[in-house]
């Protein structure tokens, strides 16, 4: 009689388990599901944000270097990341400058320059390019081998840095991912870019929209 009650317990105390880890699973979706709306709704908001008349017409320059040691490395290979940026920016009605005219206007030391945030840089390539603002994504990378799972891993963020034409910060936000498919820094910051850079260029496009040309 013992045996019944101890095995009608256990069995009990396992369909308990079994029920908080399936009330745990659901709360967690449920949570998952909440935040994304709210990233949602407030990408939309973003979106929404009206611009000023003066603003129309204006220009932006994208400008995109990987960090290495510490100095910036422009152009090989950057040409995918400036064409989605571009895309991105032209969806939400942004003109930008396409990068042949970049870099048919400006050298890569006074790219460097620009990225660093120096003004006088930016006022004399603003002049030459047309372009009022300059958007400077900034890639980082870390990468080797998780001894833990034998597999090459990449993380990589991008600093993203909106300016006016004098080198002054308008808006900067930062996204970032991991990848366990190998090393291709270039290859997973376009992952990146199109995949999960929404909402921070919702907030660049707002903070443009309501900071620019102040």
């Amino acid at each position: 009689m013992k045996y019944g009650i101890s095995l009608f317990l256990v069995l009990g105390c396992v369909a308990a388990a079994g029920s908080v880890h399936a009330f745990s699973f659901s709360e967690e979706a449920q949570k998952d599901a909440q935040a994304g709306q709210a990233k949602a709704a407030q990408m939309y908001a973003n979106m929404s944000t009206p611009c000023r008349e003066s603003l129309r017409g204006k220009k932006i320059a994208v400008l995109i270097a990987e960090r290495h040691s510490g100095k910036l490395q422009t152009g090989g290979g950057h040409g995918l990341l400036h064409q989605e940026f571009n895309r991105q920016l032209a969806a939400m009605g942004l003109n930008t400058v396409s990068q042949a005219q970049i870099n048919s206007q400006i050298a890569a030391a006074e790219m460097k320059a620009i990225l660093n945030n120096d003004p006088d840089a930016a006022i004399a390539a603003s002049g030459r390019m047309g372009a009022s603002f300059f958007l400077n994504g900034i890639i980082s990378s870390r990468s080797g081998k998780n001894m833990m799972v034998n597999a090459n891993e990449v993380a990589v963020t991008i600093l993203l840095t909106l300016t006016d034409g004098r080198g002054r910060v308008i808006s900067s936000q930062t996204i970032s991912a991991e990848s366990w498919a190998g090393q291709d820094v270039l290859g997973v910051a376009l992952e990146l870019v199109r995949d999960s850079a929404g909402p921070a260029v919702a907030q660049l496009y707002a903070d443009y929209c309501s900071r620019a040309g102040r």
